[in-house]
């Protein structure tokens, strides 16, 4: 079942549970892979690494205005965008922790070779590539510069 089907599936048990903060969630994940849909253009399916680049948009969009609300002491605005984030994020596959993101740029940065930080670009290629859906590349990045200094 690709990712469309199971959020239509999903958006109706929400409608019948009456579970807004999903059901909103949810809608904003259906309105995004719309969106790539119509880019790409005559209604074509998207890949499954699409959906993914697509959700983990979402995500950091979400992450950003709740930062922001936080900032500006607007609790009603943080709780819906805290609130859509953890629904968009069940649909990602598991994030790996800190330490297992290092562990595997280690790898990587012995495997290129790599001996500073003008190496970097060559180390987050491979890591964004590896680390797909798995990692942010705000953590990515983070890890790659300490583990290069």
């Amino acid at each position: 079942m690709s990712l469309e089907q199971q959020i239509n599936q999903d958006i109706k048990a929400a409608m019948i549970a009456k579970d807004n903060a999903r059901l909103r969630g949810l809608r904003a994940v259906k309105a995004a892979i719309l969106l790539a849909k119509t880019e790409k253009g005559g209604g074509e399916e998207v890949s499954e690494e699409t959906e993914i680049k697509v959700l983990q948009k979402l995500v950091k969009q979400r992450k950003e205005s709740a930062e922001i609300y936080k900032a500006q002491g607007r609790e009603d605005l943080l709780q819906i965008e805290v609130e859509e984030q953890e629904v968009i994020e069940e649909y990602l596959p598991k994030q790996l922790d800190r330490s297992a993101i290092e562990t595997i740029i280690k790898e990587i940065i012995s495997s290129t070779g790599a001996s500073g930080i003008k190496d970097m670009g060559k180390v987050m290629g491979a890591a964004n590539q590896k680390l797909a859906g798995q990692a942010d590349g705000k953590t990515i990045s983070e890890v790659v510069k300490s583990l290069l200094a």
